[in-house]
């Protein structure tokens, strides 16, 4: 009972450390200089952080730190809000930020029965927002959770600020080819179980999955594999709600989007990178074509599908120029 007190304090104590960092380096706000971070969150620090919000959805897992103005942060499948660490750890002392788990991926707890279709993502993320007394925010977003983004900003443009999306769904690559294997494995049965077997061997991991999504496939450490993979394969439920995350990508939830889209206004930067063979250069044109208030492309030599979280310092730096930070 004492050695389970002593870690919990532990992981509290420095879950607060982490978050203290936040107003320790405001020096870290240049937009024209690399963005650094003096602390670097791993897994511990994130689990120690890691809050619930009890919804009508369900127990929504997230990790918020920093004040003022809202920034909220959607990650890829199957990763996590862990996706987000760096960019959190450079901009945390200029937003307050927020990292959720979608349902059916990460930490979030829901009903069996729940659906997980990005629209109701959607509803989720607006509920969560309200029950943390937060009317408006910034949206970074990556992966599927580029085209959650897309659908929340028309359903509540009055919510959003300003948008920074990175490589991602569009509606005419959603879902894109080469993510038809999973949500074919996902109706077979067996996508959990490819996933399973990253925790027995993540040297396999990070030559398959790491090596079709980061520029440098080591990214994917031990550490980090067990907080993507570990979650949605820890119970019968879990694997057939991951199944069920995959399959609800069909249809195309951003079908008819466009029209909506080019009646937008707010502003947006387009963050890609360049060597994803996944969602292509085009999406990124097709973005920068589509919305009024886009802001231009940067294209990220060498990134792939996640270069967010190898490139934080690059995500910082187009946030902060977006935000207008000086």
């Amino acid at each position: 009972m004492r050695r389970r007190f002593f870690l919990k304090s532990a992981g509290i104590a420095l879950a607060v450390s982490m978050l203290g960092a936040c107003a320790s380096h405001p020096e870290s706000h240049s937009t024209t200089a690399g963005i650094t971070a003096a602390h670097e969150t791993d897994a511990a620090a994130w689990r120690a952080a890691r809050r619930f919000a009890p919804l009508s959805f369900g127990k929504i897992a997230y990790v918020e730190r920093g004040s003022g103005d809202a920034a909220l942060f959607l990650h890829g499948a199957p990763l996590n809000g862990f996706q987000w660490r760096g960019a959190f750890d450079r901009l945390c002392n200029v937003r307050r930020c927020i990292a959720p788990d979608f349902m059916g991926l990460g930490y979030s707890e829901v009903p069996e029965h729940q659906s997980l279709a990005a629209a109701d993502q959607v509803d989720m993320l607006a509920a969560l927002l309200d029950s943390l007394g937060v009317s408006q925010v910034d949206i970074v977003a990556s992966d599927s959770g580029g085209a959650v983004a897309q659908l929340f900003l028309v359903k509540f443009p009055q919510r959003v600020r300003t948008l920074l999306l990175t490589n991602c769904d569009t509606e005419p690559n959603s879902p894109p080819p080469k993510v038809m294997p999973a949500i074919e494995m996902s109706l077979a049965g067996t996508l959990a179980a490819s996933t399973a077997a990253w925790l027995t061997d993540p040297a396999m991991a990070r030559s398959t999955f790491g090596a079709a999504v980061f520029q440098n496939p080591n990214t994917l450490t031990n550490e980090v594999v067990e907080t993507y993979a570990s979650p949605v394969v820890s119970s019968p439920k879990r694997k057939a709600q991951y199944h069920a995350f995959h399959e609800a990508l069909l249809p195309n939830p951003l079908a008819g989007i466009e029209a909506k889209l080019l009646r937008t206004d707010i502003p947006v930067r387009i963050v890609w990178g360049e060597s994803d063979d996944i969602f292509s250069n085009e999406d990124a044109h097709y973005l920068d074509r589509t919305f009024p208030g886009s802001q231009g492309i940067r294209f990220v030599p060498g990134g792939k599908l996640f270069f967010q979280e190898e490139n934080p310092d690059i995500i910082a730096e187009e946030a902060l120029r977006l935000w207008k930070v000086d």
